[in-house]
């Protein structure tokens, strides 16, 4: 099973290397006392996030994401980095390919599934629905500093 390794911390950042994104089929998450979904990783808690959680996963050709499921509280949004697929939300079904990205609410009944004959890799941030306001634009929350790069 692979595992994350951490490159660098500081009091404001932490750095976590998942190794290439066709080792993420490597990865081996614990759901329960006998169920292990493969090929699934966290990032949350290596990174020390509080705001949003993320992960990557990828499924072979003709795997589906095993199981429909909603969030209490979270939204996600779905990117798919590699491979072709269909994604289901609420019964309707469409094409997802490398490039498409896909949002979700909390009560959306969601599952991927890769009908392609590659690999397909996704990675899903999750965060609290509703939680950002209409000042809350990147262009307004962002500080442009007058430091010099010091590369």
């Amino acid at each position: 099973m692979k595992e994350l390794q951490t490159i660098k911390s500081g009091k404001n950042f932490t750095a976590t290397n998942l190794g290439s994104i066709d080792e993420v089929i490597n990865y081996e998450l614990p759901m329960g006392k006998d169920f292990t979904l493969k090929g699934k990783v966290f990032l949350g808690q290596a990174l020390g996030t509080t705001g949003s959680e993320l992960s990557f996963q990828t499924l072979v050709p003709g795997q589906d994401s095993g199981f429909l499921h909603t969030h209490k509280t979270h939204e996600e949004i779905y990117v798919i980095i590699r491979g072709k697929g269909e994604y289901q939300v609420d019964g309707e079904t469409f094409p997802v390919e490398e490039g498409s990205v896909i949002r979700v609410a909390p009560d959306g009944r969601r599952a991927l599934k890769n009908t392609g004959t590659q690999n397909l890799t996704m990675l899903c941030i999750q965060y609290k629905a509703n939680s950002f306001g209409e000042n809350d634009s990147p262009m307004t929350d962002g500080v442009i500093l007058n430091d010099k790069l010091t590369w």
